[in-house]
């Protein structure tokens, strides 16, 4: 019976050296949770939300500039400016039925009264009286965009009539439009350039700081045999995971932020102010591209941080490498 006993606490001191064993194999090289953890959770998430926004910010510009432009290129403009003696209604009828007869000319809708005087109510506010104001009255011209009319022809047809009337075909508007909007792309993808070359510097020092704290636990593991591939894949695991927290964090707050804009929008769509917001930046909604490009965003960012981190990791182990011979 006692020998039993013996054999029974001998076998339960195996079993719980055993488990002992198998928990310090399974502890991680890295820290799952330090300050430098935290720390740099909060630095990707940052670079993440400020990229997003950037990435956002250009697609608003991109696709409100591609609405501009097909508005405009719709779209011809006859102006015609208050004189004395000259009756503006009359004048509005007479080019809106000339500018009607050339072929490629869909429609000619004169701009009212009242439509005017919403056009100055940011400016000069409501009540406005345009009889009493030398405002000039606008008449929109709906062209066809697969056969323009002869504007040229337009001009000279309208201007002998009307010498106050002046045909804006919007062409300058369009090449300075597409000009601008590809200006701000190209700062917007050099600045999104910038944040994600930060974000890998910000990953290396981590990484160097994280190996710096665990240094000596990784030459050890180095010199019994354990593989740089081993090593680099549990940092690379660990900053993946850091890097995936920060990022999704970052990501979800420029969501939301662009999703309180647009409702702030839709909800203000009445107001003179929310008129111009729009009509400058459109209803504030990145639509499901968007969206897209912000999940993509955070996976690259999340990739790019354990990326850098497994590169780093090998960088360090060769240097051991190469230190080693000299040292003996």
């Amino acid at each position: 019976m006692t020998d039993l006993s013996a054999r029974h606490g001998e076998d339960q001191h195996a079993e719980r050296a055993g488990t002992q064993r198998v928990q310090r194999k399974m502890a991680p090289i890295v820290p799952a949770q330090n300050i430098a953890g935290r720390a740099l959770v909060l630095v990707i998430a940052i670079m993440t939300f400020l990229s997003c926004l950037t990435f956002g910010a250009v697609t608003l510009v991109r696709d409100t500039a591609t609405v501009w432009e097909n508005q405009i290129s719709r779209e011809a403009t006859i102006q015609i400016k208050p004189m004395e003696g000259l009756d503006m209604e009359a004048a509005l009828a007479q080019a809106s039925q000339i500018a009607g007869e050339f072929p490629g000319v869909k429609s000619a809708r004169i701009v009212d009264r009242d439509a005017t005087a919403r056009l100055l109510e940011p400016w000069l506010g409501s009540g406005l009286n345009i009889d009493e104001l030398p405002v000039p009255r606008l008449i929109i011209v709906t062209i066809d965009e697969t056969s323009p009319p002869d504007f040229a022809a337009m001009r000279a047809a309208i201007t002998p009539k009307l010498p106050s009337a002046s045909l804006d075909d919007h062409r300058t508007w369009v090449d300075r439009l597409v000009a601008m909007a590809r200006t701000t792309v190209t700062i917007g993808i050099a600045v999104l350039a910038l944040m994600l070359a930060a974000t890998v510097l910000t990953v290396v020092f981590a990484t160097r700081g994280a190996m710096a704290g665990n240094g000596h636990i990784i030459e050890v593991l180095h010199f019994v045999g354990a593989e740089a591939r081993f090593i680099a894949r549990e940092f690379r695991h660990h900053f993946l995971v850091t890097g995936m927290k920060g990022a999704a964090a970052g990501g979800a707050a420029a969501v939301f932020i662009f999703i309180v804009f647009s409702w702030w929008s839709s909800r203000n769509m009445a107001t003179p102010q929310a008129d111009q917001a729009t009509a400058l930046f459109g209803n504030f909604a990145i639509g499901s591209a968007g969206y897209l490009g912000v999940v993509l965003m955070v996976l690259v960012i999340g990739a790019l941080t354990a990326a850098t981190s497994h590169v780093t990791v090998v960088t360090y182990l060769s240097d051991i490498d190469v230190r080693q011979p000299d040292a003996g």
